[in-house]
């Protein structure tokens, strides 16, 4: 939400999509911030209800459709897209504000009934060949509906599955597994040096901070308890082979070994 959202206080009516993302704060301190009643969103109602959402819109008033996360990232939100698209052809106009963001890949949950995701890989190697440092995002479910629910198409009542979040450890674990896969060299458990990071800017600086930053090589960050990484959500920055004096300094406050981390 970008201070732009001042507009939202003029707006008809507002929706919320709550699934990408964990809000950092609850729906009736923004009812109360924006003095509006707001409509929260699932997965499935953005992807099966996009035209009851937009039905009856009036083309001369504004309908906010807030994101916690990103509208449109280097990992397209389908459903966003989805929304996007049923008001271009309803010939409703569209206005999109972006939150900050830098380019990343996105680390997804893999199943027994899906082949390993992998397609971060291919912007992690893009980036390294540019110099550039890399953030990547580890997946998050929320209301989703699960497997065994979707396949059984027998009338049952929809059952979402309980909200998942991947943690670092797990996000490592899959980001050697996929370098060992394709063996390009990009990543190395004792040499590649990631910045694992949660709730950043969560009450920054207070002593109840709930913002937890944490580095070292993957092996060193693999190894630790989910626990101490803090509460989701996780990121993680992993830093390319020239790593600038002062970042390598900065940095080193929040090193599993201080000794080994430069």
């Amino acid at each position: 939400m970008n201070q732009q959202g001042v507009a939202v206080k003029s707006s008809s009516q507002v929706y919320l999509e709550a699934y990408t993302s964990i809000l950092l704060v609850n729906k009736e301190h923004l009812e109360t911030f924006y003095d509006k009643e707001i409509i929260i969103t699932n997965h499935n109602m953005v992807e099966t209800q996009a035209e009851e959402i937009l039905h009856g819109a009036d083309k001369n008033k504004t309908y906010p459709y807030l994101s916690s996360a990103i509208p449109l990232g280097a990992s397209f939100t389908t459903t966003h897209v989805n929304i996007i698209l049923h008001a271009c052809s309803s010939g409703i106009p569209i206005c999109m504000i972006h939150n900050v963001l830098i380019m990343m890949g996105s680390l997804m949950f893999s199943t027994d009934m899906c082949q390993k995701l992998d397609s971060f890989y291919d912007h992690i190697h893009e980036n390294m060949g540019l110099g550039l440092h890399m953030l990547a995002s580890p997946d998050i479910k929320v209301k989703e509906q699960s497997e065994e629910n979707l396949a059984w198409r027998g009338g049952n009542k929809r059952e979402d599955r309980p909200p998942q979040y991947m943690f670092i450890p797990q996000a490592i674990s899959q980001l050697l597994e996929v370098e060992s896969f394709h063996a390009k060299s990009i990543l190395s458990p004792r040499m590649s040096l990631p910045i694992a990071l949660s709730c950043i800017g969560c009450d920054a600086g207070s002593e109840n901070t709930q913002q937890h930053i944490m580095c070292g090589t993957l092996e060193q960050l693999g190894k630790q308890h989910s626990e101490s990484f803090g509460e989701p959500l996780h990121s993680i920055v992993i830093v390319w082979k020239r790593l600038h004096h002062l970042e390598a300094v900065y940095v080193e406050e929040y090193a599993v070994c201080r000794e080994t981390w430069r």
